[in-house]
């Protein structure tokens, strides 16, 4: 059977990003525009320089190893199957020339630029971590935003355990031997300190996931008693978890008290140089783990393209999800300044619950554009939030509803499932939930994951007699 072939001109949707709204938008107009997909008289592109979207709030399960970390992403290819995706770098959005230059992975951006022109642009791009000009964070600190990050963390945080297990004192009596003794508890302690700066939702529930898988896997470590271990969380404001409103942060930062858990309020991180902490109340101390979550800003691609935008860098939109003054551009999410007409706020908050709806909305308004019906707005009241603190522990404002505690975190897992997309991947999270509730969690440190290539060097460089 012959092809059937488009009967007017081909629609060209570029979407700029694959995270929540990228793909969400996506999936949306897959379903929406199935016959003109296949017709061909509708192309959609997505770009983003991973091949899967990341279910951020699962990113603390994998972190403690809960949750397998490749059950937390979902492949772009496998889930838009009608769409085409480019795995790349967007280096400049062109407005004014209605393309985007797109970097092939792989490619030298110096050569291997290409245009990309479209007919309906939206922009997606997200957000990166917004560090500060602090000495030394940019040498030893880590954000918690990435699958690979969360990995990493997790290695990491078992690995520190493995040194302070293996750092024995000297005990020999002699001058020299007291003075190995002194460094070796110096090292000790530097390894078993953990600061985690900013305690909104990625913060706090880090820190509540991977304190609680370091205290478990303390048992299997002899000389290493949980109460050794110091974990801090460093806030600028005078509140935590803002999102669950002020009783229930109080309520969060009194149960991680005690655990144990160090929390400054009202402090900022001054210097972290040779992960030698400096706090503004005077504090100093060592520290083997530094995880900066103090907020977000646009993706930088935003900030190098003719977009208008506000005074944070966002980008302007409509309460129809365009941007203003220009009405085949379309935004949401962490990268936008979306108005809030729920009455909340100004705008809507940079989190997942409303980029999903946002493009949800978005998806809809690009189908009644191509099909010359009029756009509607987003509008979306705030149904609450939920945060897990760790094993069996969380915290839930939902609807005005007040729940904390093993009530709550079974909220936050059931809220989240719900949310992941497809079937397989709540399938796998289920089975990984399951079999944690049989096994205890691995406690093996992977961390040469990192450095692949490290024993290959190593056999290669030495040379046989």
């Amino acid at each position: 059977m012959a092809a059937v072939r488009p009967s007017g001109p081909v629609k060209h949707i570029v979407i700029v990003g694959g995270g929540y709204v990228g793909m969400y938008t996506a999936l949306r107009l897959q379903r929406r525009l199935r016959g003109e997909l296949r017709r061909g008289e509708v192309v959609v592109t997505v770009i983003d320089p991973q091949s899967y979207m990341t279910y951020q709030p699962f990113l603390p399960e994998a972190a403690a190893g809960n949750l397998e970390p490749r059950h937390v992403v979902t492949p772009l290819r496998r889930v838009l199957r009608r769409c085409r995706v480019l795995s790349g770098h967007v280096t400049r959005i062109d407005i004014a020339h209605r393309k985007v230059e797109f970097c092939p992975a792989g490619s030298d951006p110096a050569g291997g630029v290409q245009d990309i022109g479209y007919d309906h642009l939206v922009v997606a791009a997200g957000s990166v971590s917004r560090t500060l000009p602090i000495p030394g964070l940019a040498e030893c600190g880590i954000g918690f935003k990435t699958v690979e990050e969360a990995i990493y963390l997790r290695n990491h945080v078992l690995r520190q355990l493995d040194s302070a297990s293996s750092l024995t004192a000297v005990k020999d009596g002699s001058a020299q031997g007291a003075a190995g003794a002194a460094a070796d508890e110096k090292a000790r302690r530097r390894a078993l300190t953990f600061v985690f700066v900013g305690a909104g939702y990625a913060g706090v529930e880090a820190l509540g996931e991977l304190e609680d898988m370091a205290r478990d896997a303390c048992k299997w470590y002899g000389n290493i008693d949980p109460s050794e271990m110091r974990w801090m969380m460093v806030e600028a404001t005078d509140r935590i978890l803002p999102e669950v409103g002020p009783e229930m942060g109080r309520w969060t930062a009194e149960a991680l008290r005690r655990r144990g858990i160090e929390i400054k309020m009202e402090t900022l991180l001054k210097s972290a140089e040779d992960r030698h902490i400096v706090l503004s109340d005077g504090e100093e101390f060592d520290a083997g783990t530094l995880v900066w979550t103090a907020g977000v800003k646009p993706h930088p691609v935003v900030g190098d393209s003719d977009l208008p935008l506000d005074a944070k860098g966002r980008i302007k939109a409509t309460a129809e999800l365009t941007v203003e003054g220009l009405d085949d551009v379309y935004t949401a999410g962490d990268n936008a300044a979306v108005p809030d007409l729920s009455g909340t706020g100004e705008y809507c908050a940079p989190n997942a619950q409303h980029a999903v709806r946002q493009a949800k909305r978005l998806g809809d308004n690009i189908v009644a554009d191509l099909r010359g019906k009029p756009r509607k707005p987003y509008v979306h009241a705030y149904v609450g939030s939920v945060a897990g603190l760790g094993l069996h522990k969380g915290v839930a404002n939902v609807y005005g509803l007040k729940v904390r505690g093993f009530p709550a975190w079974v909220m936050h897992r059931t809220y989240h499932l719900s949310r992941m997309p497809t079937v397989n991947r709540k399938m796998r999270i289920t089975a990984d939930w399951t079999l944690a509730l049989f096994f205890r969690r691995e406690i093996v440190s992977l961390g040469e994951l990192a450095r692949p290539r490290h024993e290959f060097e190593l056999a290669a460089g030495r040379r046989t007699a």
